[in-house]
């Protein structure tokens, strides 16, 4: 599913509207497909209580669509203006027209009403700011919000966010104080890239995804080049297993791992191999680590290897690997190698001598680490190779800081990748694939 930034949005919207849908049928589909959400929701509309917090853009006008249809429905609709709404205002007018109460910020008693229906409604529906606004919130706006974070005790209501919370930045994460955390998100059209970036995804709370009627096949899909995966696109690549396999049919992943400190590591990496479905499973590790782990692992084939005296590879245990290389699909590196002047020779003389190994190949963690140790390796490793960091290691392999990293995980996880010409996926909440 294609994430999009708020200019990405912008452009789909405005091509929804050359190609014939306007921006109002749009903003219709979005409003009705809002309050289906929050009678699911609720479980049920008729008699329930709905607090809509309704800002001066289109986020606002969505939320008074959406009210519109929740008081259709039989429930008992208020909407609380937060900023000023244009005039004229066709959608207050139709909510009204339903029977929705409306209540602006600067009128008398308005922060007393908004205070009463948090204390008794059963939803709030966030539809103050949207795409684009990424201002700090301040005066009624900050009053608003805040408020709203403070509603607690049994009554408490449930928050639906319309597209993003308020406060929220669409486009890197970053929240404002009082961006309040909903229970349940409904992004409009296309997930946005801040939704699923910390620490904004924290305040998301589920996210849905609504069809809003963007028309299909549109010119502007062809720029937005970050996707989130889902379940259904993940089992609908995932490869048949036909009837008649068997051990043969499914590869043979060789795992190279494993220290006399770090035998754990060796074990859950190839226990990982077994359980995702290779066919075959092999575990290279030092004599030490074998000892322990034949025991533990009976469906995998052992391959001991040479160590030196802290119980870590020796260097010239890579060229017996390296001989056998012709007999694997893939390989993965370095999981509880260890970190020393011995493993990076070992990995170097592994990855990086020439020919370098054709087979593809997975590199993490200290593996990554003693990569970092090598200058200008990427100008020496072949084939399809992968790096999982975690942000640490991400870190320590471009010479910044964990911080920066986290800053813009996308942005970073891209710029290496095209820079080292390989695949990376940055580990973390939300972890971020790119490829070169």
């Amino acid at each position: 599913m294609k994430v999009v930034t708020a200019e990405q949005m912008v452009a789909l919207e405005q091509a929804s509207e050359r190609a014939g849908v306007s921006t109002d049928t749009l903003m219709e589909n979005a409003g009705l497909a809002v309050a289906q959400w929050a009678r699911r929701l609720m479980g049920g509309a008729a008699a329930k209580r709905v607090l809509v917090l309704v800002g001066s853009g289109n986020n606002g006008a969505d939320g008074l669509v959406a009210a519109r249809h929740l008081a259709r429905w039989g429930a008992q609709v208020s909407a609380y203006v937060v900023d000023h709404r244009p005039d004229p205002d066709p959608k207050m007018v139709w909510a009204r027209a339903y029977g929705v109460a409306v209540t602006a910020s600067g009128e008398d008693h308005g922060r007393e009403m908004l205070d009463r229906q948090l204390a008794r409604c059963d939803l709030v529906i966030d539809a103050v700011l949207g795409t684009g606004r990424a201002r700090p919130l301040a005066g009624p706006l900050l009053d608003t919000m805040s408020r709203l974070g403070m509603r607690s005790g049994h009554r408490r209501p449930a928050l639906l966010a319309l597209d993003l919370p308020t406060g929220l930045n669409c486009d890197t994460g970053e929240v404002d104080p009082a961006c309040p955390a909903a229970d349940l998100t409904v992004a409009l059209g296309r997930p946005k890239i801040g939704l699923l970036t910390f620490p904004g995804a924290a305040k998301v709370g589920r996210l849905e995804v609504a069809d809003i009627g963007l028309p299909s096949g549109l010119a502007e899909e062809g720029d937005i080049d970050v996707e989130m995966l889902t379940p259904g696109w993940v089992a609908a690549h995932l490869p048949a297993r036909p009837p008649d396999s068997h051990k043969g049919t499914f590869g043979h992943a060789l795992v190279v791992a494993g220290s006399r400190n770090y035998v754990g590591a060796a074990y859950l990496a190839a226990q990982a191999a077994v359980r995702v479905g290779a066919g075959l499973t092999t575990l290279a590790s030092p004599n030490g680590v074998y000892r322990i782990a034949a025991g533990k692992l009976t469906e995998v084939i052992h391959q001991p290897m040479a160590e030196d005296d802290q119980g870590r590879f020796h260097p010239e245990a890579s060229e017996t690997i390296r001989g056998s290389l012709d007999g694997y699909t893939a390989m993965l590196v370095g999981c509880g190698l260890g970190w020393s002047e011995g493993t990076r020779e070992f990995l170097e003389n592994l990855l990086l001598a020439a020919p370098a190994p054709a087979l593809p190949t997975v590199v993490d963690a200290d593996g990554l680490n003693n990569l970092s140790q090598i200058p200008e390796w990427w100008q020496r490793i072949g084939g399809s190779v992968a790096l999982t960091p975690h942000p640490g290691e991400m870190a320590t392999l471009t010479g910044t800081s964990t911080p920066d990293v986290q800053r813009d995980r996308i942005g970073a996880a891209r710029k290496w990748s095209q820079r080292w010409n390989v695949t990376i996926a940055l580990k973390g909440a939300n972890t971020v694939v790119a490829g070169p």
